[in-house]
């Protein structure tokens, strides 16, 4: 009994204070990131008919998302540095991960709108799961590598880092599947409430994603020095 009731350690503490502060800034540096596109979330009425705006407009997700994740992986490491974390890996990453953006982008746009044409033919019901699965697999491929150049230098060619992270997604798709399930959590939750669903909800959905998807594509991250 007194062992159950003993207190935690000191460090046990700080942890967990260093886990809530990273993210919360996390959260704070993302609306900042992603000012414009939050803008027009709360005064557009229907995101979905302005869905081609809002695609564009998206980019701007790219680089903020691998700061967040570049966060994440220096909490990992047990640095608190956010400010510098953040910001250095949204400079860093940024070209790369507006190119993965771009064309994930455009793969998922022609693959919905092939499937809403297609599925009121009566070929639908067998075509649009093809195109459901090839969606999915799209947007875990584009987490994996924004979650790779997060983590890897500027100087590697983000081509070489496509196919090792499509078999790596492919093959672990059992952690793929429920990291979009929740990436689409987080989606909604902005969508619903733009600016109170990224400054409160966005960090936790955000780590489950990066968490699971870097022990996906564990093999292809650089090696700890």
């Amino acid at each position: 009994m007194r062992g159950l009731l003993r207190p935690a350690r000191q460090t046990t503490y700080e942890r967990a204070f260093n886990t809530v502060y990273v993210g919360l800034m996390t959260n704070l540096f993302l609306a900042l990131a992603c000012a414009p596109l939050l803008f027009a979330l709360a005064i557009v009425r229907d995101p979905v008919a302005s869905w081609p705006f809002f695609a564009v407009l998206s980019a701007l997700c790219a680089p903020a998302l691998a700061g967040a994740f570049r966060c994440f992986a220096l909490l990992n490491e047990g640095s608190t540095g956010v400010l510098r974390a953040f910001w250095g890996g949204y400079r860093q990453a940024a070209g790369r991960a507006l190119a993965v953006w771009a064309a994930a982008t455009v793969l998922v746009c022609v693959l919905v709108l092939d499937a809403v044409v297609v599925a009121p033919t009566s070929w639908g019901p067998m075509l649009v799961p093809f195109f459901a699965t090839a969606t999915a697999l799209a947007v875990a491929l584009a987490v994996a590598l924004l979650v790779v150049i997060a983590e890897t230098p500027r100087a590697v060619r983000l081509r070489g880092l496509v196919l090792p992270c499509l078999y790596l997604v492919a093959r672990r798709w059992y952690l793929s599947a429920p990291v979009v399930a929740v990436l689409g959590l987080a989606v909604a939750v902005i969508l619903v409430q733009p600016v109170l669903g990224v400054l409160l909800a966005t960090a936790p959905l955000l780590f489950v994603v990066w968490s699971t998807t870097r022990y996906v594509v564990a093999p292809v991250l650089p090696a700890a020095p």
